[in-house]
């Protein structure tokens, strides 16, 4: 995948190889973060309210010269509001804190399966988008039988599935569920978040020093190599370009099996939140 190539979303949307995350940006700072990071050539800023920080990056839309065609703007509605009405509504209010007309890309936050909504929730999305609130819906920690009776329920296939994957929890099957239903994968936290020495591994810095490339460079290859979009996060515009400068190199298949046998399972997660069971609201 080159720098240019887009991923072609099954309702025929495009997005660019990798997006931006804004997971503990806020204020001030992170105006100045996301502005460095669209002018490093990032066109997707991915936020969600409960991030506490839609106005920031609703301020740095307005601030940047950018114009608001070419940014992709996606967002996340909270656990609080998976009852059909409060989604509409909910929609409408980050739209207003984003001080924008439409979002590029909407998805649901988390399944919750034991509060068993999700499906209203999908359902409510689905309408977002036919009011042109919405351009392209996804969904955000479903597994496959919660992909399956969305689905099953409404017709309707997610165009994005954004889920935890890191070298310590690399969610294979996850990921080969989404190609299989033509949902494409994106990778929340690829960096491994609290897991710090994710990007310290002797086995990704030896694969990182023969390209002469970063151990978070190897990641990002790694991610886009498995047809992932990696949405990462960094505050300084050294790293957003080093996160960016992925498309001269390209990892052996031999590379990603060894980055693979780094997996975990379960207990590799940032914050031990299985989909089956994380309760997320607000």
């Amino acid at each position: 995948m080159e720098q240019s190539d887009f991923y072609e979303l099954n309702d025929g949307a495009k997005l660019p190889a990798i997006g931006l995350g804004t997971v503990n940006i806020q204020g001030a700072k992170g105006v100045n973060s996301v502005l460095t990071a669209i002018d490093a050539g990032y066109r997707l800023i991915d936020t969600s309210t409960n991030y506490m920080n839609e106005g920031m990056v609703g301020e740095a839309i307005r601030r940047s010269t950018v114009p608001r065609e070419e940014l992709i703007i996606s967002s996340k509605l909270p656990g609080a509001a998976h009852d059909y009405d409060k989604a509409i509504t909910m929609i409408q209010e980050s739209l207003y804190r984003l001080g924008i007309d439409y979002f590029d890309k909407y998805l649901i936050h988390w399944p919750l399966p034991m509060q068993g909504k999700y499906v209203e929730a999908w359902q409510a999305l689905i309408d977002a988008q036919k009011f042109g609130l919405i351009k392209t819906i996804g969904v955000s920690n479903f597994l496959e039988e919660h992909l399956e009776k969305i689905i099953d329920k409404t017709g309707v296939t997610p165009a994005t599935n954004q889920i935890e994957r890191h070298p310590y929890f690399n969610n294979n099957e996850v990921v080969e569920t989404n190609k299989k239903l033509g949902i494409l994968t994106e990778a929340w936290s690829p960096f491994g978040r609290e897991i710090n020495d994710v990007i310290e591994h002797e086995t990704i810095a030896k694969i990182a020093k023969k390209y002469d490339k970063t151990p978070t460079q190897v990641i990002i290859r790694w991610n886009l190599q498995n047809d992932v979009m990696p949405i990462v996060k960094s505050s300084s515009l050294k790293h957003q370009k080093a996160n960016l400068n992925v498309f001269n190199f390209e990892l052996t298949q031999e590379d990603i099996q060894t980055i693979d046998l780094l997996d975990k399972g379960e207990p590799g997660r940032v914050e031990g939140q299985h989909p089956n069971e994380y309760e997320e609201f607000g």
